[in-house]
């Protein structure tokens, strides 16, 4: 169960960080609330995955999570380059990623 809920708290920092884009320095009101909100959900989830995961594990995975989901959707919804360097680099996050989650 803590590895789901690390995974939905990595889901909600993809939320959070793009929605960063789309508050506009936040001047922005409902993207701002949802961004904020997802920050909430985002810690809420991963302080209750700590519980019972290695932290540093945890936090790695969490915030790998994010990293790679949000070079995603930054590559497809806010045209960011695809570089064969960049999705290369994603590709050893998620070896990492993987990595760990075995190592736990």
């Amino acid at each position: 169960m803590a590895w789901f809920l690390l995974f939905l708290a990595g889901l909600f920092e993809i939320g959070w960080a793009v929605g960063l884009k789309y508050t506009d320095g936040f001047t922005r009101l409902t993207p701002t609330i949802l961004t904020v909100i997802s920050m909430v959900i985002s810690i809420a989830l991963l302080g209750l995955a700590v519980k019972t995961l290695p932290m540093g594990t945890a936090y790695a995975v969490w915030t790998g999570i994010g990293t790679v989901g949000t070079v995603l959707l930054g590559i497809w919804l806010l045209g960011d380059p695809a570089t064969l360097v960049r999705l290369a680099c994603i590709g050893l996050i998620v070896a990492g990623i993987a990595g760990l989650k075995l190592a736990a």
